[in-house]
């Protein structure tokens, strides 16, 4: 995430995250929890790892997902939204996982690539980045940090939204299931219209996985627009 699109997720957003990011996304914790899994079949269970997480402010689901999951793994989590990234410290705080995770306030360019990572994790980050330049930058930056055959795990909406007006209404709701007005319901289809750019499809997301040095996706968890994908480094690439 860069520092401009972190500029929405301010203390008010931030504030809010946790129980709105559960209602957006249906699945959110079976995401997160899957995407450990995931990462743990790629890399072998018991096994150290120092794991890289990009745009890990918010709830730290991924994190203490995986924490406890694997008990040898560490964490670098990068995020440059300060008030997201507090909200992620009082979760790991109140997990008991603040000495097996690393926060910095930050983009992933930041961070020093002389030491490799293990593997990556970024969830709900591709979609709030403006461009496919900006979402290309971002994977190429965690390629270049990751070892050879270093596994990712990307997550986040892909396709237009305008491209499938069922998912759209479903999506609506949702909302109303959650107890909201028509009017709060319109303000939330609203806001995401205009907050974030998926990017087109899922061939778009295998495209700039492809360009950044990573192997063909493998999708593992589908909810509406959303996706999660693992893929791995390519060994070749710089």
């Amino acid at each position: 995430m860069t520092q401009s699109s972190a500029a929405k997720f301010d203390a008010s957003r931030a504030g809010e995250y946790a129980q709105q990011s559960r209602i957006a996304l249906a699945g959110y914790d079976a995401c997160h929890e899957l995407s450990a899994c995931m990462l743990s079949a790629a890399l072998g269970e018991g096994k150290r790892a120092r794991v890289l997480v990009v745009g890990a402010g918010g709830t730290a689901g991924e994190i203490i997902a995986a924490a406890r999951l694997e008990p040898e793994w560490t964490f670098v989590a990068v995020d440059p939204s300060p008030p997201m990234l507090d909200l992620a410290r009082t979760h790991l705080l109140e997990a008991g996982l603040s000495d097996r995770v690393e926060l910095v306030p930050g983009t992933v360019a930041d961070l020093d690539g002389s030491l490799p990572f293990d593997a990556a994790i970024m969830i709900g980050v591709l979609h709030h980045l403006p461009g496919d330049a900006a979402k290309q930058d971002i994977l190429t930056q965690i390629a270049v940090r990751l070892r050879p055959g270093a596994p990712l795990i990307v997550a986040g909406n892909y396709r237009a939204y305008a491209s499938e007006p069922l998912f759209m209404a479903a999506w609506a709701a949702r909302w109303r299931m959650n107890g909201l007005a028509p009017e709060e319901v319109q303000s939330k289809m609203n806001r995401i219209l205009q907050g974030a750019e998926p990017p087109r499809s899922e061939e778009a997301v295998q495209a700039l996985l492809a360009e950044a040095g990573f192997e063909e996706p493998v999708r593992f968890f589908a909810s509406l627009f959303w996706g999660a994908w693992l893929s791995r480094r390519i060994p070749s690439a710089e």
